[in-house]
């Protein structure tokens, strides 16, 4: 549900749109601590609050909550988004001059760069757990073909190839 709000900036102005920050974390897809942390953190403002108290947000908070979700699977730090995000807050900027225009475009550049060599590692990581996964359902196979043991020792059940919770006791 829409909450309706003044905007300070244009006194009796009444603006819709404006989200309580549960209708944006319900949007988005995360918890409200978890869009407190990124208000703490920097990464957005409220454009208001409420006559009791409460956050609010426009339609820019929950596209820019949208974007920090994307980043952080790549691993971004906190102040990587923040530095990122500014990039594209200053490149909305219609008041901007051509030249610190072409400045963000470079920097824009490099960040497309880094998240490219970011999403590489997470596929080389991803084709390492496929071979494992791969690996383990050629244990589950070849236990079925007789053997007990993952390691395909015909007769040797998976419990005497296992240390005992004793044993794992004694080695920490």
């Amino acid at each position: 549900m829409s909450t309706i709000r003044r905007d300070e900036s244009h006194p009796g102005l009444i603006r819709r749109n404006a989200l309580q920050i549960g209708e944006v974390a319900e949007r988005v897809g995360l918890s409200l601590r978890t869009v407190r942390y990124y208000e703490e953190a920097g990464l957005l403002v409220p454009t208001g609050r409420t006559p009791g108290g409460f956050r609010l947000y426009d339609d820019d908070a929950v596209d820019r909550l949208l974007l920090i979700k994307k980043m952080k699977p790549l691993g971004f730090t906190l102040e990587e988004m923040r530095s990122l995000l500014t990039v594209r807050d200053e490149l909305a900027d219609p008041g901007l001059t051509a030249q610190r225009r072409v400045e963000l475009r470079e920097r824009l550049r490099t960040w497309a760069v880094l998240a490219e060599q970011k999403l590489a590692a997470l596929r080389e990581q991803a084709g390492v757990a496929e071979d494992f996964v791969v690996g383990l359902h050629g244990d589950v196979e070849r236990s079925r073909a007789g053997s007990d043991d993952p390691h395909g020792q015909p007769g040797q059940s998976a419990q005497q190839g296992r240390p005992s919770q004793v044993d794992d006791q004694q080695a920490q």
